[in-house]
């Protein structure tokens, strides 16, 4: 790309969809939107033109797109807009794609797209073994190991949906924020349950993250991605670094690799 191409790449993710605009070699910046299979191709891309074009990003110098999307029902309507706006036929990341991570998975088929992308860029980033935990709907910890390879992972409820959980089967308890409580004893109804949220969720990463770290050596990197990364980092004894760009810095490697 000369310096004054741009590369799309899109993270379709099932509540959120994270749209990142590199210029030439460098990240630019990054929107995000909800996500909803009911949009057409217009409809998203009346939500994300306007974006580029209060940041004074012009969609006709677009050259490539690249796409990792966890919700396959999206995928046609993503490709539509990536050749009805940006003019470009778009690389998914899927089987086939060159990624330069082997996967060890027992069917590499049944692993997530954006699971794949976070673990070449955290190797790239960070080097091997490393564990990736990105907060999303799933709360995920990939692990690439010191071959640096794609070992496997393991798969939680994400913060968000065990709130949701916690609300709907509750009939007396009701919707909060989720934040970092003041104390850890709640002192009203509110805070007890953003106490038992926060550091319950923080207990259940450290302690898959302990065991991991038993496995791999305490020496291994761990770096948190996806929206509540900041949160529960705050709180972890073992995220080291947080990275909120990891998977789109990931899907910028895979798209140089596939050129």
């Amino acid at each position: 790309m000369s310096h004054e191409d741009l590369l799309i790449v899109v993270d379709v993710g099932n509540t959120n969809t994270v749209c990142g605009v590199f210029r030439g070699e460098e990240f630019d910046r990054d929107f995000r939107f909800s996500t909803d299979i009911d949009r057409t191709a217009d409809e998203y891309a009346s939500l994300l033109l306007p974006l580029l074009n209060a940041a004074e990003l012009d969609p006709a110098r677009a050259s490539g797109v690249v796409i990792c999307s966890v919700v396959p029902p999206l995928n046609l309507t993503f490709e539509l807009l990536s050749k009805r706006y940006f003019h470009q036929e778009p690389l998914f990341v899927e089987p086939g794609v060159k990624t330069g991570l082997s996967i060890r998975y027992e069917n590499p088929t049944e692993v997530g797209a954006d699971r794949i992308v976070n673990g070449l860029a955290a190797r790239e980033l960070y080097g091997a073994p490393v564990v990736v935990a990105d907060f999303g709907t799933a709360t995920t910890f990939d692990v690439v190991n010191a071959e640096g390879e794609y070992a496997g992972g393991v798969i939680a409820p994400g913060l968000g949906i065990s709130a949701e959980a916690l609300f709907s089967h509750a009939s007396r308890l009701y919707q909060i924020d989720l934040r970092r409580p003041q104390h850890l004893v709640g002192r009203n109804t509110a805070g007890a349950m953003q106490s038992g949220l926060y550091y319950g969720y923080v207990g259940l990463v450290d302690g898959i993250l302990v065991r991991l770290l038993e496995e791999l050596g305490h020496d291994t990197m761990v770096v948190g991605t996806g929206g509540e990364a900041d949160l529960i980092a705050s709180g972890s004894q073992y995220i080291r670094e947080v990275n909120p760009q990891l998977t789109l810095l990931g899907l910028k490697m895979i798209y140089d690799r596939n050129r």
